[in-house]
């Protein structure tokens, strides 16, 4: 098959750049060294995924990015400024979204809960809670409490907070991994119109290959720890994507039996320097671009 590595989308500007990022947990000895060395940019209005083995430092890596974890060394610039605490414009979506969600509100006021601390005026707020209600399909349950919600729905508010915030970019540390299979669905469809109506840049780290795939416009593929970027592999199938006619198309077969194969060479230890020409299992390669 052919792959398409690429970086930043061609005719986007770099809104998030990750620099030799390493990260070192304290401990006996040297500690744990959980990413070596990560490098890659991500263009404004991309929705990029991150996908690794298990243990690889995905949620490492993206709570470096939020301003969360400090790094050991290199640096996250966010248009052209490091990284050092939560940055302004930047939202996030947990895996756990009920830990997220304040059961003693409304879902109304968990989604207003963070436009108050940002003072945004009362006016403005209402404004903003109602068209993100409205855009997850929640704005008939606006005075329920979460508890009173399906698993689905109580990720809806956490991403309706995240909308509401009106991010320039959104973090999600794989946010559907704890609902059932429909429900992904749906919600990958959330995101994917969300994502094209507000124009907003996606980081969305998934263990989920076909979610990658689905989701995506580039997946990065991380080695196993301590992590590196192993590949970066453009998703060129049609923008206009379902989930019964794109993930039936050969091609979205072919992009995922390739990452596949790069997760299962990363569990095997290979780092990017082992994928040398003649050693990528027989998968072919070029320059084309998205």
């Amino acid at each position: 098959m052919t792959t398409t590595p690429t970086g930043t989308a061609e005719g986007t500007s770099t809104l998030l750049d990750v620099r030799a990022l390493r990260k070192v947990y304290p401990g006996r000895g040297r500690g744990v060294e959980a990413v070596s060395d990560l490098t890659f940019t991500v263009g404004a209005g991309e929705l990029v995924c991150i996908v690794g083995p298990s243990g690889a430092g995905k949620t490492t890596l993206l709570r470096c990015v939020a301003g969360l974890l400090d790094c050991t060394s290199g640096e996250v610039v966010l248009e052209g400024r490091k990284v050092t605490a939560p940055p302004v414009g930047m939202a996030v979506v947990f895996q756990e979204y009920g830990r997220s969600l304040f059961p003693w509100m409304t879902v109304r006021q968990n989604v207003e809960r963070p436009l108050k601390e940002k003072k945004v005026p009362r006016a403005e707020r209402q404004r903003l809670v109602r068209e993100a209600l409205e855009a997850v399909g929640l704005a008939e349950v606006h005075d329920a409490h979460p508890w009173q919600l399906s698993g689905g729905m109580q990720q809806r508010v956490a991403i309706a907070r995240a909308v509401a915030y009106e991010p320039r970019i959104l973090l999600m540390d794989e946010p559907f991994a704890a609902v059932d299979a429909q429900t992904r669905a749906e919600l990958e469809d959330l995101v994917r119109a969300l994502w094209k109506r507000l124009g907003v840049t996606v980081l969305f780290v998934t263990h989920d290959i076909d979610e990658s795939v689905y989701l995506a416009r580039r997946v990065i593929v991380l080695s196993s720890s301590p992590t590196v970027v192993l590949e970066e592999v453009g998703i060129d199938l049609p923008d206009e994507r379902d989930q019964l006619t794109t993930r039936s198309d050969p091609r979205f077969a072919e992009l995922r039996a390739h990452i596949y194969q790069l997760i299962q060479q990363a569990k095997e230890g290979h780092r990017p320097a082992d994928r040398r020409p003649g050693n990528d299992g027989g998968l072919r390669r070029s320059g084309r671009f998205l």
